[in-house]
């Protein structure tokens, strides 16, 4: 009984699928081979690559289709994908998740009050999060807009020893925003 099997093995490198062909799936008149040891055996003919992927008991896998020519190697091709699927698993373990956290503040808040949300946005950046700070208006709020600027201005200030202003304040319908990051460590 003879079962054969389509092996296509997707891998995202940088954002970007990279489709390995293996075999009788390569296409290409001529190929650059590189050996089992990482020698490079030269250009050759798409059968004379097969043949010497055969007699060394391994699997011809194009790894850089967009040269030219193709660039194939001969490897293990069961050992290559636990390979790459390793090096993924490693580069997405070492990936820092950074969420915004949100402050709303409202332009006639209490000097208490605003220490409060310095206080919340002060943690949230020592997590490493950025901090997304909203000044809503309603209402007749919206008539003095330009003299609530000050507003976000001090509270930038007021953490300016752990944070940068990453955007700065711009209104937006009926809201001032600003973005605030962390300091990079040194």
């Amino acid at each position: 009984m003879d079962v054969s099997i389509d092996i296509h093995f997707l891998s995202f490198l940088e954002g970007k699928a990279i489709d390995y062909l293996i075999n009788e799936q390569i296409r290409d008149k001529e190929v650059r081979v590189i050996g089992a040891e990482g020698n490079q055996l030269g250009v050759m003919s798409l059968q004379e690559a097969r043949e010497a992927a055969e007699s060394a008991g391994l699997d011809l896998v194009r790894v850089s289709p967009n040269a030219k020519p193709p660039v194939c190697k001969i490897i293990d091709y069961g050992k290559f994908r636990y390979e790459i699927a390793r090096k993924e698993k490693e580069a997405k373990k070492k990936q820092k998740i950074v969420e915004i956290k949100e402050v709303r503040l409202s332009p006639n808040i209490d000097s208490n009050d605003l220490n409060t949300k310095i206080n919340q946005a002060r943690k949230f950046l020592q997590k490493g999060n950025r901090v997304k700070v909203t000044l809503r208006f309603r209402g007749r709020e919206l008539a003095y807009v330009n003299q609530n600027k000050p507003l976000l201005d001090d509270f930038a200030e007021q953490l300016s020893d752990i944070s940068v202003i990453d955007k700065p304040a711009k209104f937006e319908g009926r809201s001032m925003t600003m973005f605030l990051a962390a300091k990079p460590s040194k």
